[in-house]
């Protein structure tokens, strides 16, 4: 989170051989395939970075201790040549080994889970029921029916309890998910989108995959200089395209996905954006009466579709802990589980079920593949006024890089073995990338009077899809408006520093759902589990001391309707002018809570009359939902990324090195 400063580039765990092999390939391959570039002579710059990121979690919500939650290690190359003829190539090389995968093996390893029990909630208090041995099952339900499941294809073994590292179940839906990498135990391992089937060594070593993120940056790019100081500005390669003025959350800045695996939302974005391989043109039309400056921008990310990492399920960094809820839901949908707290037989009784495979979870995963029809296009035209505001108009289609999952898909009945391709309200789900269209613009100016810059943002969505237990689906599509304003002002603090100016940047980010559905239940709230408005602030303080080579900070994210918050001190030393050693940590202030309880459709009827239950009021041959919630499977939309990791303390060391 050393935000509002660009950090030293660091990265992978690349020979630096390999990597100058591999960009003097790029370097051959640019040289043969660019028309009339002419000869240079020129030679390669290239800066080589190291970095070691040592992390240390303290106790997760099961009163467990972590332990060591990071150690990765990182190798980057930066290199430069003149191509000749106005051509330039750019290219960036990371790779990283991370050795907490083997290091603490039985909180992300081979060793990591065991057993596991699920609850019952009674009258009388709650009973611990084993994975696979619901109290709902073959043995105990109806005459004909399909509950239950094969312990020996999802055993009782390298398992935890959905959501346990950040809440209890107090009463909600849960199930057992797989932790281990997927060469130890494939149960519900999956391609979500670069991410979900990973083996060890892939977790250990991300950026060496099929998608060559071993290369950050490969590009070349020129400028073709026209009549009256206008110019054409083209670059093609793997890239990164920036159009936010803002950092940690996102309003305009969506068309690269982001990998939230590395550190949540607590990186970089130039260290966590993925590069895609697009071609940028920029016409630069120079000033006017009116204008400094007319640029004209046209981005086309021609690359295969590649939603957010959010994080596989058994790492450190699963953001809402969303990897595991789909982990765990592909594993119900393979496997068959036991699933909490479902069965209502008699008041205030709500007992685990065994369910079979096919029954209920995640089934496809319909991942966009590459088509011209899957591309993405951007247009943003950009200026500054004679007085000194730069400005964008921004408009883009692209895919959603956040999943959306759409319900009611097809099942077979528990109860009497009907199959079906559509029964209403069932949790069974295929996950979707829906196309949406963006269009928004961003400004900043001087506020002189107040001897501050100000930085403002806006975009409204169109397509975009949200859990809605309202609905037969379970999702709908809304629209969306986000905006962010921030302020950014250099102050004389004389007990921090009497000489130097000390930076204060804050930032709200807001956000309003259109057609936003929540309304009372027979039994709770129903509808969108995500708010209707939201705000979120952040404040940075950040010092420099002994002739900038000292810097201590501490940055604040509150989430005004989750109520969560989190803080990060750092203290950042430059040693020399090559080496940098920085300590800090990330503490949540705040808990899980009532408030972020929302309706779990075990209320819902989706086979009738059967699923109706003796307690559960309305008409027991129709299918809707009543409401009954709890903090599983939908309260992570309400506690956000914050509350969703607020027992996720960290303290941390960070070597980098410039060789």
């Amino acid at each position: 989170m050393d935000t509002y400063k660009k950090r030293s580039h660091l990265a992978a765990r690349v020979g630096l051989g390999g990597a100058l092999c591999a960009l003097a390939a790029l370097n051959a391959m640019a040289q043969d395939n660019l028309p009339d570039l002419g000869s240079s002579n020129s030679k390669w710059k290239v800066d080589v970075y190291y970095e070691n990121d040592t992390r240390f979690r303290g106790k997760d919500n099961t009163e467990r201790t972590v332990g060591l939650s990071k150690f990765r290690n990182t190798v980057q190359v930066e290199a430069d040549k003149d191509l000749g003829n106005g051509w330039e190539l750019h290219g960036v090389l990371r790779g990283t080994w991370d050795g907490v995968y083997r290091i603490n093996d039985d909180q992300y390893g081979k060793e990591a889970g065991g057993s596991i029990t699920l609850d019952s909630t009674t009258p009388g208090g709650t009973i611990a029921s084993p994975h696979g041995g619901g109290p709902i099952n073959n043995a105990s339900g109806p005459p004909g029916n399909v509950f239950g499941f094969s312990t020996v294809a999802n055993p009782n073994d390298g398992l935890r309890v959905l959501g346990d590292r950040w809440h209890d179940v107090e009463g909600g839906v849960a199930f057992g998910v797989p932790v281990r990498p997927c060469d130890y135990d494939n149960r519900g391992c999956a391609d979500f989108g670069g991410y979900g089937d990973k083996k060890r060594s892939e977790l250990e070593s991300p950026e060496f995959n099929s998608r060559l993120d071993f290369l950050r940056e490969a590009y070349v790019k020129k400028t073709f200089a026209l009549d009256d100081q206008r110019s054409v500005f083209v670059k093609v390669g793997k890239q990164q395209v920036v159009w936010g003025r803002t950092d940690l959350f996102r309003v305009l800045d969506v068309i690269n996905p982001v990998d939230y695996s590395r550190n949540n939302i607590y990186d970089e974005l130039e260290d966590i954006r993925i590069p895609m391989w697009m071609v940028q043109a920029e016409y630069r039309m120079g000033g006017s009466e009116s204008m400094q400056e007319r640029n004209l921008q046209v981005v086309w990310n021609f690359d295969k579709f590649r939603p957010n990492n959010l994080g596989q399920c058994g790492t450190a960094n699963t953001i809402l802990d969303a990897g595991c809820f789909f982990r765990g839901m592909k594993n119900l949908w393979d496997n068959g589980g036991t699933v909490a707290n479902f069965a209502n037989v008699a008041p205030d009784t709500f007992l685990a079920t065994d369910f079979g495979p096919g029954q209920i979870g995640l089934n496809e995963i319909n991942l966009p593949g590459w088509k011209l029809k899957n591309t993405q296009l951007g247009v943003k035209y950009e200026g500054v006024t004679q007085g000194g505001l730069s400005f964008s108009l921004n408009a883009l289609t692209y895919r959603s890089q956040l999943p959306s999952l759409r319900g009611a898909k097809r099942s077979t009945n528990a109860f009497n073995a009907e199959f079906r391709e559509y029964w209403p309200y069932l949790i069974s789900f295929d996950m979707y990338f829906p196309r949406v269209n963006l269009i928004g613009g961003s400004m900043d100016f001087e506020w002189e009077a107040a001897n501050a810059a100000v930085r403002i943002e806006a975009a409204y969505t169109n397509g975009e899809e949200f859990a809605n237990t309202a609905k037969p689906e379970l999702y709908s599509s809304n629209d969306v408006f986000r905006a962010v304003i921030g302020i950014d002002r250099p102050t004389f603090i004389p007990f921090i520093n009497p000489r130097r100016t000390t930076l204060i940047s804050g930032q709200l980010f807001y956000q309003h759902i259109f057609d936003h559905v929540e309304r009372n239940g027979a039994l709770g709230k129903v509808g969108m589990p995500d708010w209707e408005d939201n705000v979120i602030g952040t404040l940075l303080i950040k010092a420099f001391l002994k002739n900038d080579r000292l810097s201590p900070q501490i940055i604040f994210a509150h989430d005004f309707r989750a109520q969560a918050t989190v803080a990060a001190p750092q203290v950042e030393w430059l040693l020399t002018d090559n080496l940098k050693f920085a300590v800090g940590a990330n503490v949540k202030l705040g808990s899980n809570n009532d408030r972020y309880k929302f309706d779990d459709c075990r209320g819902c009827n989706p086979w009738p009359p059967f699923t109706a239950g003796p307690n559960y009021p309305g008409n027991a041959a129709e299918a809707f939902s009543r409401g009954l919630g709890g903090l599983e499977p939908l309260g992570r939309f309400r506690a956000g990324p914050i509350g969703a990791a607020w027992a996720e303390d960290e303290i941390y060391a960070t070597l980098r090195y410039k060789f």
